[in-house]
């Protein structure tokens, strides 16, 4: 090699190693300027007690990895930062479940291809986005009537309660119904069930809600987070910005809430399926409706970690879904059943038959999940309804339901959102009666105590509609 070209091989490889040695400092700049970004948005945005929510990247691009058990945390830290990635977050409840952040600009899915090729790895997945499906129609809702029964409740607007009590009005089936009035001769629910939802959150200034909302006692510490730090969660939790505040800014977490727990017999609005429970709101998602895989799990696991503490929430109610399955999530509501909680899902709204395509979180194959359809007011399947005698377990009111909205107001909405709800609701009035219940004997309970629909022949797994009363055991 003559002189000339040895100095032109020598310059192209001291450019090779400087350009490689400046990608190595560009990320480490990136590592540093995210950290320095986080600690002065923590300064500035937070008051002093909260200034444990290191968080900015809430996206969907970040991935979800399981590691297999027996890898250690040091093991997984150390195999992120061999791939130039970072461990943004633990999942405490599910052993080696992590939520990955990857800074060198790749496409997801070639991240979590490369993740799942690891031998350490059990399962790498995509962090999906979520969204909300319901509610399909919407109203104002000023009527004002009332039941002729003498048990029925002073609330104005309980005439146009058909799930509840179905006279015929607007066109119903008399009776088609879920025995609310019978149900209430032996239960009114209680103060010491907590039936958490999993939704946009709640507004838990709403009137006819504040009395029956949960507030962390005195006895039970703030939560703490291994990522997230201590979080002083008074009124439960918010996964979409990590703050301590899950108050709704969508609307239909609200309505759900409504369904399950408006205070019954205080003279204003409505009744829910219990006049008495605690409702504990969970934030996951958005003003615009939308959510993600990740932050669904990480509600999740804040209502385990509570149930851990001594709160005694037996439900969480989840009216949303989506076509794609994550194990991540599965894994989580498995965990979540191991806890003793039951986990009511609505069978989606897009008229099809789950069996065939299913829908998640409602097509998991787990024992505490409960599938939910929903029905009009003459006790037949709603038109939207999804259903699947394998996969959909029970049916109950859905179309037209009459609930709290935002601000004080309150509406009428149609879905699978609002049926599932209603069984929700008699989960808890369960419970109230027979606080030692199993969560497999609630699960069961709900099933075996139905009313059995030709309507519905074939598409539930039960044949029915959620009955109150005989869930109770009204009148045995």
């Amino acid at each position: 090699m003559n002189r000339e070209n040895f100095v032109k091989h020598l310059a192209l490889a001291l450019t090779i190693i400087l350009v490689a040695g400046l990608a190595g400092q560009f990320r480490q700049w990136q590592r540093e300027s995210k950290s320095i970004a986080q600690r002065a948005v923590l300064k500035t945005s937070f008051p002093e007690h909260e200034r444990t929510v290191p968080d900015l990247r809430r996206e969907a691009d970040d991935i979800i990895v399981r590691f297999k058990s027996g890898v250690s945390a040091e093991q997984i830290r150390a195999l992120t930062r061999r791939l130039n990635d970072d461990v943004d977050d633990r999942i405490e409840s599910v052993e080696g479940l992590v939520e990955v952040n990857d800074y060198d600009g790749h496409e997801p899915q070639d991240v979590v291809d490369e993740y799942a090729s690891l031998p350490e790895v059990e399962y790498a997945e995509l962090n999906e986005q979520i969204s909300l499906e319901d509610p399909l129609t919407t109203s104002d809702a000023r009527a004002s009537a009332s039941a002729s029964s003498s048990n029925a409740p002073n609330d104005p607007m309980f005439g146009e309660q058909w799930a509840l009590v179905n006279g015929g009005q607007r066109e119903g089936k008399n009776k088609a119904d879920i025995s609310a009035l019978l149900a209430w001769e032996k239960t009114h629910g209680t103060d010491s069930v907590v039936v958490a939802v999993l939704d946009s959150g709640v507004d838990y200034t709403h009137p006819d809600l504040v009395n029956n909302m949960w507030l962390r006692p005195d006895s039970v510490a703030p939560y703490t987070d291994e990522h997230l730090g201590t979080i002083d969660d008074l009124h439960g939790f918010n996964a979409v910005d990590n703050l301590r505040d899950p108050m709704d800014d969508n609307g239909h977490g609200t309505h759900c809430a409504g369904i399950i727990g408006a205070e019954g017999n205080n003279g204003q609005g409505i009744a829910g399926v219990n006049w008495k429970v605690e409702i504990m709101p969970l934030k996951f998602m958005s003003a615009g409706g939308y959510g993600t895989t990740k932050d669904a799990i990480e509600a999740i696991n804040y209502v385990i970690q509570r149930k851990r503490d001594g709160v005694n929430v037996r439900i969480i109610s989840a009216s949303w879904g989506s076509t794609t399955r994550s194990r991540a999530l599965e894994d989580v509501i498995r965990k979540a059943g191991e806890e003793g909680i039951l986990f009511v899902a609505a069978s989606g709204n897009s008229s099809a038959n789950t069996d065939r395509r299913p829908h998640f979180p409602s097509s998991y194959k787990l024992p505490n999940v409960l599938s939910v359809a929903a029905l009009n007011r003459r006790d037949e399947l709603a038109s939207f309804s999804n259903f699947g005698v394998k996969s959909v377990h029970l049916a109950a009111p859905g179309a037209e339901i009459l609930s709290t909205w935002l601000n004080g107001d309150y509406r009428e909405a149609s879905g699978t959102s609002m049926a599932t709800p209603v069984v929700s609701g008699v989960a808890a009035l369960i419970i109230s009666v027979n606080p030692d219940i199993t969560m497999e004997q609630l699960h069961k309970r709900l099933l075996d105590t139905a009313d059995r629909l030709d309507t519905l022949n074939g598409k539930v797994a039960s044949g029915g509609r959620v009955n109150a009363a005989r869930a109770v055991g009204a009148g045995d």
